[in-house]
């Protein structure tokens, strides 16, 4: 079957009823969710009735293409509704409760995804609310972002087991993603980021933990050309997150030297991609020929995305209360 398989006998349930964090999610959780989205994404005709009927929120905080298109195709194609709630003002908690949302919307919906500033108003969602939440961004997690993207390095490499990974800036919310999830599927990540600028030391931990029992492997660095170096993927995201755009100047100096281009490259695998989540400014932490180049694979990780949300709603919705 898929390059990705991993043998989850007789199960066709996640072990958990919400996608808040990659954390939650088991080694066969990720696994199962690729699997299905591989399954979606060469037969999506097959799943037009699957959420048919089902109803969706999405409560966003922050901007978004991706993930707001993503999330309401992925619904529609497959015969529910997705009803938008923007919260860039008020943000969740200044209105009414975090509870008190929850429990109204589980009286009316099937399910909630939620892209907000602090983790903690998904935490509080999900622990409230009898339907499923899913974390579609925090400034902590952005756990749909990893799944799609190891989803695509599955299909360029045909395996992901053993891969070499580098990760180049931020230690932000799609590095501390990236690890966790890349641990469970013992696929070796190296992040590269200024001094003061590490992914959380908590979850540095945690991933390295994780990568003992299957395999991989998780290394700080400081430079960026020993991080990436024999790397089958060199990703990197943006230097400054949504609600840091007040020390965005400051952080174009300090990552200058971050910047994957034509020569940060050239120490990588001789056939290594370029990842990124987007959206990307060209000209800072990547390059415009980098970008454009027949390495980039940054609109597959975007296209897959939208299967993988597929797989996780499904997988969530269509088993709560089973």
């Amino acid at each position: 079957m898929s390059t990705l398989a991993l043998a989850v006998e007789n199960s066709e349930r996640l072990s958990v009823r919400d996608c808040v964090s990659d954390r939650e999610l088991s080694r066969e959780d990720v696994y199962l969710i690729l699997q299905l989205a591989e399954r979606v994404k060469a037969s999506p005709g097959s799943f037009a009735r699957a959420l048919e009927g089902r109803q969706l929120a999405l409560i966003f905080e922050k901007p978004s293409l991706r993930t707001r298109v993503t999330f309401e195709v992925a619904m529609t194609s497959m015969g529910g509704h997705a009803i938008y709630l923007d919260h860039a003002k008020p943000r969740l908690g200044e209105r009414e409760s975090i509870k008190d949302i929850a429990k109204n919307l589980e009286r009316w919906v099937d399910g909630i995804v939620a892209r907000t500033f602090a983790q903690s108003a998904v935490d509080e969602l999900a622990e409230h609310a009898a339907i499923p939440v899913i974390n579609a961004l925090t400034d902590t997690w952005h756990p749909c972002q990893a799944l799609g993207d190891f989803m695509t390095l599955g299909e360029k490499f045909g395996r992901l087991k053993n891969m070499k990974v580098a990760f180049v800036g931020d230690g932000n919310n799609v590095c501390h993603s990236l690890m966790v999830t890349g641990a469970k599927l013992g696929v070796s990540l190296n992040v590269a980021t200024p001094a003061g600028f590490e992914p959380k030391a908590e979850i540095v931990g945690e991933a390295k933990a994780i990568a003992r029992k299957n395999g991989g492997k998780i290394h700080l660095h400081h430079d960026p050309a020993e991080a990436v170096g024999g790397a089958q993927a060199v990703y990197t995201d943006v230097w400054a997150s949504m609600g840091q755009e007040y020390a965005a100047h400051l952080r174009t100096q300090v990552f200058a030297p971050f910047q994957v281009n034509e020569a940060l490259m050239s120490r990588a695998d001789s056939g290594a991609v370029f990842m990124h989540c987007l959206p990307a400014h060209r000209g800072l932490e990547v390059s415009e020929g980098v970008m454009d180049s027949p390495r980039s694979i940054v609109y597959e990780q975007a296209e897959n995305r939208l299967y993988v949300e597929k797989a996780l709603l499904m997988l969530l919705i269509e088993n709560h209360g089973r």
